[in-house]
């Protein structure tokens, strides 16, 4: 018993197995194991089989437990799917010793890993054990070894087991050296070779868990699948760089109030309490910041974490899980999925229901009780934040090139100042264009009319002033000259063609210098015209336009300013609180993209066709959740509705690193809660493969849409008794959106740049499927979501799958969609199909995530749950159980 006490202890410590991304996916020696023969305790039954892997240590002289099978259930001969693997990094040498221990089960549910080995102690009978050398393996013909099962007292034999080695990739006539890593363009080192360097990408997914099986396929041939689940980093820098950047804005939003000027004592106090509440809030995220800065090491957040508040913008069990696939004469094929909890904010709750909810009530509330201020539609406030904040591009921008121009007189260069002029024009035009708009004119003329003494003449009496009404829509007073504005932003326009008419002057001069003339008159031109005097000639014109373009961007800066500050005010405090539960929920909106971004480019490096699709389309990110509309959970997915359409605001570039360094390899997070880009940088000899239009910066866009069916005990409550119309209109509203993106890309991409698939069904078909099945009046009609995954993968697009915390009903559907395309795409026999899907879902990295979530080994199903879920997304007996989540 101590020796026992003594290998379940090491397995606790021993467990996960410290491996590096790529190295993970390098060679590694797989086992797979057949009994024969088999006797169980009772003569007259078939015993269910699984064995339990140990490595026996020859310098530490102790026992590790290093794995166990499936249990198979009835059969003296049982066949495991599960193989066995020794990484490359955690090599098993030809001195190791492996003890291969087989059980007859009695029960077939596990407690946790820490508990593994009691558990088949008390709940299986012992049947009888065998050790053996890797060397003795290595040496054997075909790598193939049959050894005799002796009982427990060493002397009757019990049957035997079959150990075979494989290595990946290596299935009957397949060539090793084709093997490659899941990175395409990184070739494998065969065993002896040196290590490779640590890849550039290893420091965005870490900690990976693998699992192998075989699976036979419908003409009797077997295939090895690979499944690979890892934690992403993004989990934690991508919302610590957003917290920054929402810091940032609110602070210079509190300077832009301070620099309305003097207001008021109506508009002075409201700018006040708004400028307290935005104080509160920078305050409570320079603290949460704070508490992730103190984080380190640690790269994903488990579910029972969900409702920290210091790890609210941190998204749920955010995972990569990638199946690789290698068949008999074909090349290996790849499957990726980004698994993460729905995002929402647990902290603050959902007795209120989700942003969707709120936010129409909000704009309802704010209407109706905004009686201090002046009413500024949706529309109105988004307007007046793209304005700022394309002013904040332009003005610095226009500076810039102008400075430029001067350089380029300076210098006496017609093609520098033909250039320089031509983005100084257009970005100018830009600018005009931009503040050419109604409400900056009247937001400035009520801007006017809150300074201090301001009398309307409706407003005069004998008294004083009447108290300000709530008004409707935005004042307009006789006393304020409303033509000054047009005047500002023309002068704009006046000085830019000035600057152009002196640039065509100077260019005609030029010219005509180029004309033959005597010698004499040469030389006075010479004299004259010396280089530094087209410099000294654009400076005033330049100089006033600059100026100019100043007195604008003051005047409207104050304008938008005070639009926002009614927004603001009008919606003391429910504003501020849906301001914050937006940012939560948008920050675990993003990491979950950014990391399948990530992912989908780097296993695309070398696909012409979809670096051509990313540049001129963008890719589709398809959400897939399971989410019920009963209860909390619309909560969570009307919070995940608006988050995933708010990710609508962003765009990626691929950026060129400035080293090679790992340091610099990290995506950038860039912008304000409007608009945000993610910069994603490549190593230089990486960077120099893409397309000349993504090296250039072209923003690259991506397409979110969501596709929602419950199929949980609650969704049934909901469709009896409830209501499912928000389901609905999810799906019809995302149908449309996914058909909108097809048809673009069909106009811009050849279809031959999308990938080839075994099911050769049309995609158009396939839409017309889908948009029959969203109208369809279906309980838990789950091929919506079969048929929505299988296009996002013809698509090229990014497959990513959800429910409250990415670990029960997640796990189901991950596994069910990994065995669908092994059937679909690879033959498994349909014989094998349950077996599969059992065997990933009681062994493979669904339970591993899992146990990495809650300490144990047991989803979190009960019997009457599992009765309402359909039958495929069900968990093989001995599975789950209650236990907290």
């Amino acid at each position: 018993m101590k020796a026992l006490i003594k290998l379940i202890s090491h397995r606790q410590k021993e467990f996960y197995f410290p491996r590096n991304h790529f190295k993970s996916t390098a060679e590694a020696t797989i086992l797979y194991l057949t009994c024969n023969d088999l006797v169980a305790s009772g003569r007259d039954r078939k015993p269910n089989a699984l064995v339990q892997v140990a490595v026996i240590d020859p310098h530490k002289q102790h026992l590790v437990s290093h794995a166990c099978t499936e249990i198979v259930e009835a059969n003296k001969d049982p066949l495991f799917l599960t193989g066995v693997t020794f990484p490359s990094e955690y090599p098993a040498s030809p001195e190791t010793l492996v003890k291969l221990t087989v059980y007859d089960a009695k029960d077939k549910s596990q407690e946790s890993v820490s508990k593994q080995l009691l558990w088949v102690c008390v709940c299986s009978s012992f049947l009888g054990s065998a050790t053996f050398s890797v060397a003795d393996l290595l040496r054997a013909k075909d790598e193939r070894l049959t050894l005799s099962l002796r009982s427990s007292d060493g002397v009757c034999t019990a049957g035997t087991v079959v150990v075979s080695r494989l290595k990946m990739g290596e299935m009957e006539e397949v060539d090793v050296d084709h093997i490659t890593t899941d990175i395409p363009s990184h070739k494998v080192k065969q065993q002896g070779e040196e290590k490779k360097q640590e890849s550039p990408f290893s420091r965005l997914f870490k900690n990976p868990v693998c699992k192998v099986y075989r699976f036979q396929t419908v003409d009797s041939k077997w295939m090895l699948v690979r499944e690979q689940m890892e934690e992403c980093t993004l989990s934690f820098s991508v919302p610590k760089q957003l917290l920054s950047l929402y810091i940032q804005e609110d602070m210079s939003r509190v300077q832009d109030l301070r620099e309305l000027g003097e207001l008021s004592p109506h508009w002075d106090n409201l700018r006040k309490e708004v400028m307290t509440r935005y104080g509160g809030i920078i305050s409570s995220y320079q603290e949460t910041l704070a508490e992730l800065d103190k984080i380190t090491g640690r790269s994903f957040k488990p579910s029972c974490c969900k409702a920290q508040k210091s790890l609210e913008f941190i998204p749920i069990n955010l995972h990569t899980q990638r199946m690789r696939v290698t068949c008999p004469r074909k090349t290996d094929a790849f499957y990726d999925i980004v698994t993460v909890g729905a995002p929402a904010a647990h902290f603050q709750g959902f007795k209120c229901g989700g942003l969707q909810r709120v936010l129409s009530r909000y704009e309802a509330e704010k209407k109706s009780t905004a009686y201090q201020c002046i009413y500024y539609s949706p529309e109105h406030t988004a307007k007046a934040q793209e304005v700022l904040s394309t002013m904040s591009l332009l003005q610095p921008l226009i500076t810039s090139l102008a400075d430029q121009l001067l350089q380029a007189a300076q210098e006496h260069s017609s093609p520098g100042l033909r250039d320089a002029l031509k983005n100084l024009s257009d970005k100018t035009e830009q600018f005009v264009h931009t503040l050419k708009d109604e409400l900056v004119k009247s937001a400035l003329l009520a801007l006017h009319a809150a300074r201090p003494g301001y009398v309307s003449k409706n407003q005069k009496g004998e008294g004083g002033t009447l108290p300000l009404k709530h008004q409707d829509s935005i004042p307009h007073h006789k006393e304020y000259d409303e033509e000054e504005w047009d005047r500002v932003w023309a002068n704009v326009a006046k000085c830019l063609n000035c600057v152009i008419a002196m640039v065509d002057k100077l260019q005609e001069e030029d010219n005509s210098k180029q004309e033959p003339v005597p010698d004499q008159q040469l030389a006075d031109v010479i004299t004259s015209h010396n280089p530094g005097d087209w410099r000294e000639q654009l400076r005033p014109p330049v100089t006033r336009l600059k100026e100019c373009v100043m007195e604008v961007v003051e005047k409207a800066k104050k304008a938008m300013t005070f639009v926002l500050l009614q927004e603001a005010a009008c919606s003391i405090p429910q504003g501020f609180l849906l301001q914050q539960r937006r940012d939560v929920v948008f920050s675990q909106a993003l990491a979950a993209l950014a990391c399948g971004f990530v992912m989908r480019l780097y296993a695309g490096m070398q696909d012409k066709g979809f670096l051509r699709q990313l540049h001129l389309v963008g890719l589709v990110a398809q959400f897939e959740s399971l989410l019920s509309t009963y209860s909390e959970e619309i909560g969570m997915l009307e919070d995940m509705e608006v988050g995933i359409s708010d990710l609508q605001r962003v765009v990626f570039q691929i950026t060129e690193a400035k080293t090679d360094d790992l340091s610099d390899l990290q995506p950038l997070v860039c912008g304000r809660r409007d608009h945000f880009t993610v910069e994603v940088p490549l190593p230089r000899l990486v960077f120099q493969t893409l397309p000349e239009e993504i090296k250039e910066g072209k923003p690259l866009r991506v397409f979110p849409v969501l596709f929602n069916v419950g199929i949980n005990e609650q969704q049934t409550i909901a469709e009896r008794f409830g209501d499912i119309s928000l389901q609905e209109r999810i799906n019809q509203r995302n149908f449309e959106m996914l058909e909108a993106y097809y048809k673009s890309l069909s106009e811009k991409v050849p279809l031959e740049c999308l990938p080839c698939f075994q099911t050769q069904t049309d995609i158009k078909e396939l839409l017309e499927t889908l948009g029959q099945n969203v109208v369809t009046k279906k309980r838990k009609n789950v091929e919506i979501l079969w048929i929505a995954g299988t296009i996002c993968r013809r698509l090229n697009g990014i497959r990513f799958t959800s429910c409250k915390s990415a670990k029960d009903r997640t796990s189901m559907s991950v596994t069910l969609e990994q065995c669908a395309l092994l059937r679909d795409e690879h033959q498994l026999s349909k014989d094998f199909f349950i077996r599969a899907l059992d065997c990933m879902r009681r062994e493979g990295c669904r339970i591993e995530n899992v146990q990495k979530n809650i300490r144990c080994r047991k989803y979190a199903f009960n019997i009457l749950q599992l009765m309402a879920f359909p039958k495929c997304y069900r968990p093989p007996e001995g599975t789950y159980g209650k236990v907290d989540s």
